[in-house]
């Protein structure tokens, strides 16, 4: 992990982004973090675009700081300034197609979008995650937090130092990971916008069901992908407190 600027923020939060390998991500920790007070980690998960979307990150990081954990999140295979690959914006451009002519998006089209995200992005989490347990100031316990939910749910289920995740049930979900979902044992809080326009809602509803988790709770709210309401958000920071601290 080579750390390329570093900022300390008006909430006393350091800011600092990073590249791993070729992997780019922003690593955000608390006034309260030292090597003799380790605090805990939540990878924080999003669709892509992290320029797009760093306003929205910093935002959840802050929050969390104000929990004393520290948050990382990285840019995912295929999007934002990484090589594009034109089988991805093939099954991008696949995905709005079918959106726009109001059809269903098949199960080819879904696993020539997620599946690759899985193979190259899980994998990159996990270097993410040696890198940040290896500074002082990060001790765990770990949590994953966001989209895209099958990467959240591979990440459950072969990386053994998360301890829970807040899933957001915003994004395609290929059948496999409906299998995969079995094997999923950790606390689990995840997040449904009921009108979600881009988003499968009965797929989203069997995957909660097959989890595997004896604590699953599901927080189901009206309005579409971005209109989530400020107390569903509280609703997620109490149950990552329960379970990091």
């Amino acid at each position: 992990m080579r750390f390329t600027s570093e900022q300390r923020l008006d909430d006393g939060v350091l800011e600092r982004e990073f590249t791993l390998g070729d992997v780019p991500g922003i690593l955000w920790t608390p006034a309260s973090a030292s090597a003799s007070a380790p605090v805990p980690l939540i990878l924080l998960g999003h669709p892509g675009g992290l320029g797009r979307m760093r306003p929205r990150l910093l935002g959840r990081a802050r929050h969390a700081a104000a929990q004393g954990f520290a948050t990382v999140t990285i840019e995912l295979p295929f999007t934002g300034d990484r090589p594009s690959s034109p089988a991805a914006d093939q099954a991008r451009a696949d995905v709005r197609a079918a959106l726009a002519a109001g059809e269903p998006v098949s199960d080819e089209i879904i696993d020539r979008l997620i599946l690759p995200l899985l193979d190259h992005g899980v994998g990159e989490w996990r270097d993410t995650l040696d890198a940040c347990l290896a500074l002082p100031e990060i001790g765990g316990p770990v949590a994953y937090s966001g989209g895209v939910i099958s990467i959240g749910v591979r990440l459950a289920v072969v990386e053994p130092r998360i301890a829970a995740a807040g899933l957001f049930a915003g994004s395609f979900i290929p059948r496999t990971i409906l299998e995969e979902a079995r094997q999923v044992t950790i606390p689990l809080h995840v997040l449904l916008q009921w009108d979600d326009e881009g988003n499968d809602r009965q797929r989203a509803l069997e995957l909660f069901d097959a989890f595997g988790s004896k604590e699953k709770a599901l927080n189901a709210n009206m309005g579409g992908h971005t209109g989530v309401p400020r107390w569903a958000g509280e609703d997620a920071a109490r149950f990552f407190a329960r379970h990091l601290s």
